[in-house]
């Protein structure tokens, strides 16, 4: 009995250090991601932070729905919403943008921005870059990708302290998106970060040519001045 009871002990001790498999749902048909929750509301979460939805909550999405077949073209629909979240992300309002990822979402839950815009949402508000390039890693692999998507996961990537791989992602981002001056920042300093400062002046020359954020025109300040760019 002894010997029974002392293996039971070191089972339930080994139970205990095992450790667990994180839940997964599905999101879209054949899509499955982490159930990951957030402090926030929940229409302010990736995926309304899996919530169980009141009748009220889901009535309130049926009606949603009903009101884009209306307008005749759901697909119209979900380009606003998705156009919305990332104008509210560049003006770093991520609540609001939340919110529109998530009628994204209700409308067409398959389709590669949508888990884009909550990559972004995940690293930028809530610092969660391991789920961030979970979602970022869906979304290469789902319907009608945004050109920016591999700038934005290129980007990723760089605050993730993993240059090399950044750097690849971000040499296809620019091909992708030339106009995209975040995506030639990034580069730059991915370019930087790997040993190559006259490749990285000559992203950061490719930035000046284009419309760039604040944020951007830091990163090229400190870009320049590291890679002593003439």
């Amino acid at each position: 009995m002894t010997f029974i009871r002392a293996c039971i002990i070191a089972i339930a001790a080994l139970a205990c250090v095992t450790p667990s498999r994180a839940e997964t749902v599905e999101t879209a048909p054949g899509v499955t991601v982490t159930k990951k929750t957030f402090p926030a509301p929940i229409n302010e979460q990736p995926f309304f932070g899996f919530a169980d939805k009141t009748p009220e909550q889901r009535e309130a999405d049926n009606g949603f729905l009903a009101e884009a077949d209306k307008l005749g073209s759901r697909e119209k629909v979900f380009d606003v919403a998705i156009e919305r979240g990332f104008a509210h992300i560049d003006r770093g309002d991520f609540p609001e943008a939340a919110q529109r990822f998530n009628q994204a979402w209700l409308l067409a839950p398959e389709r590669s921005a949508v888990y884009q815009g909550f990559a972004v949402i995940s690293a930028a508000r809530f610092g969660d870059l391991e789920y961030a390039e979970e979602l970022f890693r869906i979304a290469l692999h789902q319907p009608k990708p945004r050109r920016t998507l591999k700038a934005d996961y290129g980007r990723l990537l760089l605050k993730a302290k993993r240059p090399v791989e950044a750097k690849a992602i971000l040499e296809q981002g620019v091909r992708d998106a030339p106009e995209f001056a975040d995506a030639w920042a990034s580069l730059g300093l991915a370019r930087l970060q790997t040993g190559d400062a006259t490749g990285a002046c000559a992203a950061a020359s490719e930035a000046d040519k284009l419309k760039r954020s604040h944020e951007v025109m830091v990163d090229l300040a400190l870009l320049k001045r590291q890679a002593a760019c003439q």
